[in-house]
């Protein structure tokens, strides 16, 4: 992952707020009202140095106490690439070896997990200009590609290629590079109580019919009224 410097990285994340939030008006309204920039300054000032250089217990604390003001999880240990802009935020978790590239976008209610109890990478890749929609979950240590968007509500347990669109519980591609994945997603019909009921009916006319003709055949002296 390409790494800046911290400044240049800050500087990065505040554009993003203003590229990619139309809400956005003005430089003190941002500073003073974006959870979201709060939450990635101090991860980026503090935070994720301190936890760099080894410094115990201290880096957990003043992420707690982020947390507690914007409403953000963000573990001191996760990379985070410049341009991050995370909308709203609230209920965001980003877990201790995330990895996130530039220009992504992060939306509210987002989880980052992990599925392991074991140390090392166990949380989720974010390629470069990845977005993520409001109450996804990526868990474990899959690579959603460049490019790609989860959809709201999608829970992502697998690796995602680039420029993928992907949607539902567990997520599956439904677009990729423009077009529709293949395989095509199965059909889905729904039950339809009063059409079984007729089809049923038909049959059981037709098998009363059937039965009076076998029943007239033998001496051929009566005919179907």
């Amino acid at each position: 992952m390409q790494r800046d410097s911290i400044f240049r990285q800050i500087r990065h994340d505040w554009r993003a707020c203003f590229e990619r939030d139309p809400a956005a008006r003005n430089w003190l309204e941002v500073l003073l009202a974006y959870p979201g920039f709060h939450a990635l300054f101090w991860h980026r000032l503090i935070n994720h140095p301190l936890y760099r250089a080894g410094v115990p217990v201290i880096p957990r604390v003043l992420s707690n106490i982020s947390r507690f003001f914007t409403g953000i999880e963000i573990h001191p240990g996760a990379e985070i690439g410049a341009g991050l802009f995370i909308d709203h935020g609230m209920g965001v978790v980003i877990g201790e070896t995330v990895e996130i590239g530039r220009d992504c976008t992060i939306y509210q209610g987002v989880t980052l997990g992990g599925t392991s109890l074991q140390r090392g990478k166990r949380h989720p890749t974010l390629e470069d200009n990845v977005i993520v929609g409001a109450g996804a979950g990526i868990i474990g240590a899959v690579v959603i590609g460049a490019g790609s968007k989860i959809a709201a509500g999608a829970v992502v347990v697998k690796s995602v290629p680039p420029n993928c669109t992907v949607v539902g519980v567990p997520g599956r591609v439904i677009y990729q590079d423009g077009k529709p994945a293949e395989p095509l997603l199965p059909r889905v019909d729904m039950p339809d109580p009063e059409a079984d009921a007729i089809a049923a009916l038909q049959q059981r006319v037709e098998a009363l019919e059937m039965g009076l003709r076998k029943l007239e055949e033998p001496d051929g002296s009566k005919t179907l009224q």
